[in-house]
């Protein structure tokens, strides 16, 4: 009569493992999702800005067509972007050319000195740091999903069901260069 109170409890335990395994996988993936719905929503407000930054720069450098068109278009780009990988490529084309326009901005110290150019230039980078943080809490919960996948005994089911690795928002060789700093 103990013997089939084990095996019953025993069964129950491993259903219950299980359960809870199954469980906590989609709660990570579900926590990859919301990382990468963040990278999106502070990309898309980075790329909201961009308009009224070039608008700015306009008033005052009306002959930097070439420049207006890159960012135009990178920011487009951004917009259409659907996989991670075109996001971050999208990202990158973006980061060049608004690149290009702050090299813009220098060369006219009454842009510069607006108040407006500041402040949109302020936003921008607090943006900037908000992507590069929803990066960093995307690729931990990677990082954790990853983990969970690979090892046994959650990796078998893991495999049972389907879940496989998740891809990290990496660097791109651009943003592995030095930076050089210049005071002038």
């Amino acid at each position: 009569m103990g013997i089939p109170f084990i095996l019953i409890g025993a069964a129950v335990l491993l259903v219950l493992y299980l359960i809870g395994t199954y469980n906590g996988l989609v709660t990570v993936k579900t926590r990859i999702q919301e990382a990468l719905s963040g990278i999106d929503v502070q990309l898309k407000r980075r790329a909201d800005l961009i308009p009224n930054l070039v608008e700015t720069v306009k008033g005052y450098a009306k002959h930097e067509k070439t420049v207006f068109e890159n960012v135009t278009k990178a920011r487009s780009s951004l917009m259409s972007a659907g996989s991670l990988q075109e996001k971050a490529e999208a990202n990158n084309q973006l980061s060049g050319a608004l690149k290009s326009l702050f090299a813009v901005a220098e060369a006219y110290p009454e842009l510069k000195a607006s108040t407006n150019f500041q402040d949109l230039q302020r936003q921008l980078e607090d943006t900037e740091d908000k992507v590069a943080y929803s990066r960093q809490f995307y690729n931990s919960n990677v990082l954790d999903y990853n983990t969970r996948i690979l090892l046994f005994p959650s990796s078998i089911i893991a495999g049972m069901f389907g879940f496989t690795k998740s891809d990290f928002f990496a660097a791109t060789e651009e943003e592995r260069k030095k930076v050089e700093v210049k005071f002038e």
